[in-house]
């Protein structure tokens, strides 16, 4: 299927887009982003990641008029021109092109919205049931993990640190003590039939899907405890899951090599799944009848 990329004012083939080799974002990884996923062409949550993509441009000062009413013409555009599919839409802003100095350019420069959309097929029953393994490793990043920046070497690094150790994600602490989150995602474990998951703030990037997760929790009456938890309590935990864009709620079945519960997905996993899906569902179907 053909994949199609919006770069200064126009959609084209992925394959043709060109970016200037002095954007900022390409020098210096000056730029945010947002993944978002469409089921049957509809972006889920779209406005949750379209806010969460200006708050992450303004914490970075990047001064963007109407980026979230540009944002969504994209967005229109690019699902006309591929269908509705089951994607992951892509957005990144940088700070614009310039020639190549650490400061902002003076005079300022305009900012630059560049756009993806690629099919990603929806998940199976079976893959949200059999879950991933994961690793521990020690967290490196800096201090502003609330921004979703683009400039993720230390989420490369991590997450290659992890397939080549036979897993697919790595979860990261501080100090290796504090669980903050994974290289990728937001991390959740169950003990004892409380929900644990670090509260937001500057180590963790508060995630939309952890978001609905928690909300998903709160109509089947959980208990959530938000506050952070150390990699022992990870290793003893009755249950653990992955929260993000692609993986939706995942099960992390094996984590170090150590099989985590019974090797499935845990019976409250499953509850938050199955609410999940079905608020997926039925906002694809709201937005679908008034498109």
């Amino acid at each position: 299927m053909q994949r199609w990329a919006y770069v200064d004012g126009t959609v084209l083939p992925i394959e043709d887009a060109k970016v200037n080799v002095e954007d900022r974002g390409l020098q210096f990884g000056d730029g945010v982003y947002e993944v978002i996923r469409l089921y049957q062409g509809v972006p889920f949550t779209f406005d949750r990641h379209l806010a969460r993509l200006q708050r992450s441009a303004a914490k970075i000062r990047i001064d963007f008029p109407n980026l979230i009413e540009t944002a969504k013409q994209v967005a229109d555009a690019l699902i006309q021109k591929s269908g509705e599919i089951d994607g992951a839409l892509y957005f990144q802003v940088t700070r614009g092109t310039a020639p190549r100095n650490h400061p902002f350019p003076i005079p300022a420069v305009s900012p630059r919205l560049i756009a993806t959309l690629s099919p990603l097929p929806a998940l199976t029953q079976e893959q949200r049931w059999s879950g991933i393994a994961a690793i521990v490793l020690a967290d490196e990043r800096w201090l502003h993990c609330d921004i979703k920046a683009t400039d993720l070497l230390p989420n490369i690094l991590a997450r290659q640190a992890a397939i080549e150790q036979g897993a697919e994600e790595a979860i990261l602490a501080r100090d290796f003590r504090i669980v903050t989150e994974g290289a990728s995602s937001n991390v959740f474990i169950v003990q004892s039939g409380v929900l644990r998951t670090h509260p937001d703030g500057p180590f963790i990037l508060p995630g939309i899907t952890k978001e609905v997760t928690l909300e998903c929790a709160a109509s089947l009456g959980l208990q959530v405890d938000q506050r952070p938890f150390t990699v022992e309590e990870l290793r003893a935990a009755d249950e653990i899951f992955i929260t993000n864009t692609t993986h939706e709620i995942c099960p992390v079945t094996q984590l170090d090599g150590v099989v985590v519960g019974n090797g499935t997905a845990g019976p409250i996993t499953r509850q938050l799944q199955e609410v999940f899906l079905s608020r997926c569902q039925q906002e694809v179907s709201l937005l679908s009848q008034h498109a």
